[in-house]
């Protein structure tokens, strides 16, 4: 065990041994110098998610992995909450897994971005545990800050989870075919090199998700006002070295989302500056895997039906055609974003501005 890894997490939180071990592991990888375990935390392939990792001499993008860029956007809508045809709009959900049909060169040229990273991806929201979400208000904890932010409690919200898609794979199997899974020293060429391609899959991904909200608004004749937007996956400058975040919100741009699953609640949170650097300046980006995808659908088939999947406990929509997705992402494959929430609050990490409900989760639909 290493002595620069901590664990923000309560003895009622459930975190599998496993991931402990991945947290260890990386954290003694060259030049690693803190890592931070996050409410969160669970198993990945062979990278903790739900994790920060902060270096002075080193960037390692396996830390990051192949969806750089991944995160969530938060959209308030002009739809009434109260007068929402929940039928009615689950009829219009269609088409949208489609290749998006509107200017990916001028939307590639106004977000600054090489037009050759135009393709059938740009405005999908692919598969894994990605989603677009509608939301009501469910409650408002600190109408304070609720107000600050220009939210209204009678309108729907549109909760929007994806990344860079394949461009953040190419870039990632670009690395590790030319330095398997190696660290790189950030006075090199090569780490300026990755991180030109890092951060142009970074605006590729919130691009990516500016147009899926669009698509999604465009089906219900809505408009919107972009509340936030936040990274999950990234290397980002923090004091005199690198951040290192998988899974992990950023604690130090304003008020972010942490989502439980489709069938839970979300969370909208303000983060408390004063105690940011107890977690590297992270917090939890969601309620965290409690079963590995393979085994989903093997605990779950014999006692739930693809209809019951399909409405939530919440009474919630979940539009999922993938008969295999729909089992992995059930609310019973994720631990308790309450304890999450209470494990963060408890540290001093956040204030609860908001709690959402979902009202439709969209993964996909391929009719």
């Amino acid at each position: 065990m290493t002595n620069n890894v901590q664990i923000i997490a309560s003895a009622r939180n459930w975190i599998e041994q496993s991931a402990i071990d991945q947290l260890h592991r990386t954290a003694q990888l060259e030049g690693i110098e803190r890592a931070v375990g996050l409410p969160d935390l669970h198993a990945g392939r062979g990278i903790p998610i739900g994790a920060a990792f902060w270096s002075s001499t080193h960037a390692h993008p396996h830390l990051i992995g192949n969806d750089i860029g991944c995160g969530m956007a938060l959209w308030q809508t002009d739809i009434n909450a109260g007068k929402f045809k929940l039928d009615r709009a689950v009829k219009k959900l269609t088409g949208l897994d489609q290749p998006w049909a509107g200017n990916q060169i001028s939307a590639l040229e106004q977000a600054g971005l090489p037009l050759h990273l135009a393709g059938e991806a740009l405005g999908t929201i692919g598969g894994g545990n990605h989603f677009a979400e509608f939301q009501k208000v469910e409650a408002i904890i600190d109408d304070e800050r609720f107000t600050q932010m220009g939210l209204d409690k009678s309108l729907l919200f549109l909760l929007v989870h994806s990344g860079s898609r394949g461009l953040g794979h190419a870039v990632q199997e670009d690395h590790t075919r030319r330095f398997n899974a190696e660290g790189l020293n950030i006075a090199s060429d090569a780490f300026a090199h990755y991180l030109t391609r890092h951060d142009q899959a970074m605006t590729w991904a919130r691009l990516n998700r500016d147009i899926i909200a669009n698509r999604f608004l465009a089906k219900l004749g809505a408009d919107a006002e972009l509340k936030l937007d936040i990274f999950h996956n990234s290397l980002t400058r923090h004091r005199d070295g690198w951040l290192h975040r998988k899974g992990a919100a950023p604690a130090d741009k304003g008020p972010i989302v942490i989502p439980g699953s489709r069938g839970s609640m979300t969370y909208l949170v303000c983060p408390r500056p004063e105690n940011a650097d107890v977690a590297l300046h992270s917090l939890a980006h969601g309620a965290g895997r409690k079963w590995p995808r393979s085994s989903a659908k093997a605990r779950l088939g014999r006692k739930v039906t693809l209809a019951e999947l399909e409405r939530t406990a919440l009474g919630g929509r979940v539009l999922c055609e993938d008969n295999q997705l729909i089992f992995e992402e059930a609310p019973q494959a994720y631990k308790d974003i309450e304890t999450v929430v209470s494990d963060l609050e408890e540290a001093g990490l956040i204030t609860v501005i908001a709690v959402l409900r979902p009202v439709i989760t969209y993964k996909t639909r391929r009719k």
